[in-house]
């Protein structure tokens, strides 16, 4: 189980993250891009994702993942909180960002990273 402060802890470790009040929801955006949405209320997260691994997740633990829709070759991902451990949001969070990032900007975060870490 993940709380929303321990979402937005995660995603605040991350290079060049903005988030901003969309009313219902809050966005998280690298450089002007999306990358995911917060849902304080329903206590959920939205995340960008390849299709293929939107569609694996979904398939894998349906009671942990929603499909939210796609987009040309991302799939978006809904991840309820309270069902999911840190060390796998962390992952998928940190795989939103690298898909949404400039490529420069993902190298240098990838550099930066601990051996052995993701």
């Amino acid at each position: 189980m993940v709380t929303v402060d321990e979402f937005l802890e995660i995603v605040e470790g991350l290079p060049e993250v903005r988030l901003s009040d969309g009313g219902e929801w809050t966005s998280l955006k690298v450089r002007g891009k999306g990358f995911g949405y917060l849902w304080e209320r329903t206590r959920t997260v939205g995340l960008k994702a390849t299709v293929a691994e939107q569609k694996a997740l979904v398939a894998e633990r349906p009671d942990v993942f929603e499909e939210q829709f796609t987009a040309g070759r991302f799939g978006w991902v809904v991840v309820h909180l309270d069902r999911i451990d840190r060390d796998e949001l962390e992952e998928l969070v940190d795989e939103a960002w690298c898909l949404t990032a400039p490529r420069q900007l993902v190298a240098a975060h990838e550099a930066a990273r601990p051996l052995g870490k993701m």
